[in-house]
């Protein structure tokens, strides 16, 4: 038996919209929900069309080249940006006209694969073996109205076709639980002096991938309480209120321990500069209201809070990338201010989708993204901007011989310390708590000598 897709009537509406219009093929995106019973569509969203396409043109003439996998796959990927957690991008549809039926079906597949592949590459988690891992191809002829929708399973991509229901429902996510908490975050990632070459993303991206295991194992607090894993988010609650819209909020405790038969050992490392992530980071995360799991809940907030902080380091290194000034020193240490997170509502639903600003950027500029990115005009009312003072410290490497002699002799007086106090560290717990005055000593002085006590995920920096 295939599976069961439920879908919000506006998606229907839009879609048939298209089905009036001339253009013979329409591509897009199908954003949703999975659970194990069954997934949730509440938005369909056309692929923004090129500047260079011309669809007045007279002497037009339909063929299957008009599915742009390419163009599609990068709308995929910008979009999975403004998806918070508990959403993803389900799939993909085509319109298309029936002198093109036979061209669709391996247009589609191909497509399906294209864009799962494009919205996980930069992901820092991983999905576990007991998610859904079918993602839903929709066919409509513009002519007949005829829906065909099949599913393919990601994890072969050899996998045949299964058919699945298409089945149209009010008011789908007009009841959806929100998930809310507020993340401390103070990242400090060293840039090696040893590397090969200066790669500041990808530095940035192996710090993050460290914090990001911390987040996973986190402990969450549902309303001050910790639940099991398989219980229900509503439980214990009066049925009467289950119609309403709840929100939760949520607190995150992170590890400060390992177990006690885990032994610690330690490495120095010479360090040549250094990245510091710090602010208050608002995160969200929304689930159906169909019996959801706990795990569930929190898994899709944890899945938020690592990709928000991700997404906008992404965004600040493009931005940076495309605006860094050519005359610029690469020792000046430089202070950056992340991207605010922008939240927006959508009609009809309980849930909000988002967006990133900048502090330049006017509430115009980012109503126009979002027609861009969702085609649905959002008005200002609509908008919502998180409360964040988020910023990005810059420590450059520093090329100086004398630093380097005086790195080595205090890599050696480090040792000596580290052998005679061996017997005398702070449980790692203790380490952990204290680590926040540690990175703000750090902040000031380059280069450092780095300690890196394995089996910790935090980083001790000592000061030269």
């Amino acid at each position: 038996m295939g599976r069961s897709y439920f879908v919000e009537e506006a998606v229907g509406q839009y879609l048939s919209d298209f089905s009036t219009k001339p253009k013979a093929c329409v591509t897009g995106l199908l954003i949703g929900q999975c659970s194990p019973q069954r997934d949730y569509v509440i938005l369909a969203i056309r692929t923004p069309p090129r500047e260079e396409q011309n669809e007045s043109n007279k002497n037009y003439h339909p063929t299957s080249a008009d599915v742009d996998e390419e163009w599609v796959t990068a709308h995929a990927s910008q979009l999975s940006r403004m998806l918070p957690g508990g959403l993803l991008v389900l799939g993909v549809f085509i319109i298309a006209a029936p002198q093109l039926a036979k061209d669709i079906q391996n247009a589609l597949r191909k497509l399906v694969f294209s864009v799962e592949k494009s919205v996980v590459k930069k992901r820092l988690w991983k999905f576990t073996e007991e998610e859904v891992s079918d993602r839903v191809a929709l066919h409509i002829c513009s002519a007949t109205k005829k829906i065909l929708c099949r599913t393919y399973d990601m994890h072969d991509p050899k996998s045949s076709p299964k058919p699945a229901d298409w089945k149209y429902q009010s008011g789908l996510s007009a009841f959806w639980l929100s998930l809310e908490c507020t993340i401390n975050v103070n990242i400090h990632i060293p840039l090696s002096a040893t590397s090969v070459s200066y790669e500041l993303e990808k530095n940035t991206r192996n710090g993050l991938t460290r914090w990001a295991k911390q987040i996973e194992e986190g402990v969450f607090l549902i309303n001050g309480q910790a639940k099991e894993d398989d219980a229900e988010l509503l439980e214990g609650q009066k049925k009467s209120s289950r119609g309403n819209i709840q929100h939760f909020n949520v607190k995150v405790l992170t590890q400060l321990s390992q177990s006690s038969g885990h032994r610690s050992t330690a490495t120095v490392q010479v360090c040549s500069g250094s990245i510091n992530l710090k602010g208050a980071v608002k995160c969200r995360a929304y689930i159906h209201n169909n019996k959801p799991k706990i795990k569930d809940a929190i898994q899709a907030l944890k899945r938020d809070i690592i990709n928000t902080l991700s997404d906008r380091c992404e965004i600040l290194f493009e931005d940076l990338l495309i605006n860094e000034a050519p005359d610029k020193k690469n020792s000046e240490r430089e202070y950056h201010a992340l991207p605010h997170r922008v939240f927006a509502s959508i009609a009809g639903s309980n849930v909000m989708l988002c967006d990133y600003k900048f502090g330049d950027e006017t509430a115009g500029e980012i109503q126009e993204s979002f027609f861009e990115m969702l085609d649905q005009v959002v008005h200002g009312e609509a908008i919502h901007i998180a409360e964040e003072i988020n910023t990005v410290d810059i420590n450059p490497p520093v090329n100086n011989t004398d630093d380097m002699q005086q790195i080595q002799l205090t890599k050696a007086t480090l040792l000596s310390k580290l052998q005679q106090n061996m017997g005398m560290l702070p449980p790692i717990s203790l380490l952990r708590h204290c680590r926040t005055d540690m990175y703000n000593l750090s902040l000031s002085f380059a280069p450092t000598v780095l300690v890196v006590i394995s089996g910790c995920e935090d980083i001790i920096n000592g000061i030269i």
